[in-house]
Parts: structure tokens; C-alpha cells; sequence
């Protein structure tokens, strides 16, 4: 029988966004606008995909999922805050995210640099709280985290721009910007599920590869799909001649490696004790995403 993909990440969605309500001091609560900030980035929407894959490694190592609730939203801060910063004049310089105002186009600089930086640190203090294996998994998102990993990754990306389209680059980024993040997920939830060895190897493989894969799929959507459809500005990518899977191999061969990636993920789970059809479906799912 193929599950409700759909209904899952409908479940997913809801089931750690009140885990970070609970965690998120309220908008009226002093420093008021610091907190109304953090608050506008992680419940502007958003698909919860990071959240929703370490919840589904913990499944496919045997374990309920809430045994990775507060890594899944551990993952979820560290990526809004990743979302803040990337969006910032200083960056990428965007007005829309998740279909809303950027965090700095609402809060100012300041403010939205500070609410990522908050962002940042509440991502580690939930992991830190994690029931089994809080040590490895507070490496694990501080490896993801840093200058080899995400932030490395979109250094390499804002060097790129204007650059003539290079493949190594290019597979650099996509391991660091996008994929470390998403390996970092899959990871701790074999982690806080008391995984295998051999489960944990696999959620490397299988994250790294729906890593690239995702943002391949995000290279393509920049390049085809709208601003509606997208909840923040098509065509940023060409405009500023970033270093995508769309310049280097063409839409075409683009297309095609996101296949390869998405093939390479699924055989990554056989070596799961438990029930992979959740990180099956969202493997596919990332290839044949809308926005």
C-alpha cells in the first residue's frame, strides 16, 4: 500500500511547528521585537522538510517519531536562521521568502541578523536537551553548521556569481549550502533513534544525495517556475549569474542528474532496520516538487 505522502508531511508539518511554539518565547515577550522577528521567518510556512526527514530516520530505525522531536526542531531553527542571514542587502539581497516579506524588509538589518543569531543559538540549546545521544547530536549540527559545511557553502555560492559555470564548484555548493544541512537531519534522527552503525552510514549516503538533488530541483524551479509559484523571486539565479545545475549542464542534463541523485538515495535504504517508505516518498517527492 503507498502512504498519503501528502497527509504526512501535512502531519509532520503541524506536529513540530508545536513543538516551536512552545519553545519560541511569544511576540510580547521582552526583548518583544526580537522575538516577533524570530517568529514572523519560522511561521511564515514553509514545507518542514528538514524536520520531517529526521523524524522519518528515527521511523526507519524502529523508533516512534518522537523520539527526534527536538533535534527535528533543533534543524528547523538552524535552517530559518540560515534563511534570515541568506536573505540579508549583504547577501543574496531578497524580498521574499515562504510568499512573505523577508525578515529584514519587515524587522530592518538589525533586527533579522539578531533573530537568526537567536535562531542559531535555540537550535542548539533543544539538541542539547535531546534525551539519547545529546552529545553527538550537538556535533552533528555544529559540523553542519559551520565553516565547512553551510556557511562554507554559500560563501562558495556568493564567490560564484559572475563566474563562468564550473561543475566542481558547483557539486561543492550543493554538498555544503543545501546538503549538509539535510544529512545533518537524517543523521541525528538515526542518532536520538539509538541507531546502527550501518543505519547511520546510510543516512550519510541517502543525505547526501536528496542533498544535491534538492538543490538541483531548487536550480530548475529558479529557472522555470514563477514567483508565485515559488513564494520568493524567480530568476534571482541568473540574474546574478550564480553557479547552478541549470548553467553548468543545461535544463536537460540538469533534469537527468536529478534523476541519478534521487535513484542514488532511494538504495541507500536498504540498510535501515525500519520502515523507509516515508524517506522513499520524500526522495521522489523532492524531484517532483512545485516550489
Amino acid at each position: 500500500m503507498s502512504m498519503d505522502l501528502n497527509a504526512y508531511l501535512t502531519s509532520g508539518a503541524r506536529w513540530i511547528e508545536a513543538e516551536l511554539d512552545r519553545r519560541v518565547p511569544p511576540a510580547d515577550t521582552r526583548p518583544a521585537t526580537l522575538h516577533a522577528a524570530m517568529r514572523h521567518s519560522l511561521f511564515a510556512g514553509g514545507k518542514r522538510l528538514r524536520p520531517i526527514l529526521c523524524a522519518a530516520a528515527a521511523t526507519a530505525c524502529g523508533a516512534p517519531r518522537e523520539a527526534a522531536l527536538l533535534p527535528a526542531a533543533a534543524i528547523e531553527c538552524l535552517h530559518t536562521y540560515t534563511l534570515i542571514h541568506d536573505d540579508l542587502p549583504c547577501m543574496d539581497d531578497d524580498d521574499l521568502r515562504r510568499g512573505v516579506p523577508t525578515c529584514h524588509k519587515v524587522y530592518g538589518e538589525a533586527i533579522a541578523l539578531l533573530a537568526g543569531d537567536a535562531l542559531q543559538a535555540l537550535a542548539f540549546q533543544l539538541a542539547a536537551q535531546t534525551p539519547v545521544a545529546a552529545l553527538e547530536i550537538v556535533r552533528e549540527l555544529a559540523a553542519a553548521a559551520g565553516s565547512q559545511a553551510v556557511v562554507g557553502g554559500q560563501v562558495e555560492d556568493m564567490l560564484s556569481e559572475g563566474q563562468p559555470p564550473d561543475a566542481e564548484r558547483l557539486r561543492y555548493i550543493q554538498q555544503h549550502k543545501t546538503g549538509d544541512l539535510l544529512v545533518c537531519a537524517v543523521r541525528m534522527g538515526v542518532l536520538a533513534a539509538g541507531g546502527t552503525p550501518a543505519a547511520l552510514a546510510a543516512a550519510t549516503t541517502y543525505g547526501q544525495a536528496i542533498g544535491e538533488a534538492f538543490q538541483i530541483a531548487d536550480d530548475i524551479l529558479d529557472a522555470t517556475a514563477t514567483t508565485a509559484q515559488l513564494g520568493k523571486t524567480a530568476g534571482s539565479d541568473a540574474a546574478r549569474e550564480k553557479n547552478t545545475a541549470v548553467s553548468v549542464y543545461g535544463l536537460d542534463g540538469a533534469r537527468a542528474l536529478l534523476q541519478e541523485r534521487v535513484e542514488q538515495a532511494l538504495a541507500a535504504l536498504a540498510d535501515f532496520p525500519g520502515d523507509t517508505a516515508p524517506l522513499a516518498a520524500l526522495a521522489r517527492h523532492i524531484a517532483t516538487r512545485k516550489n
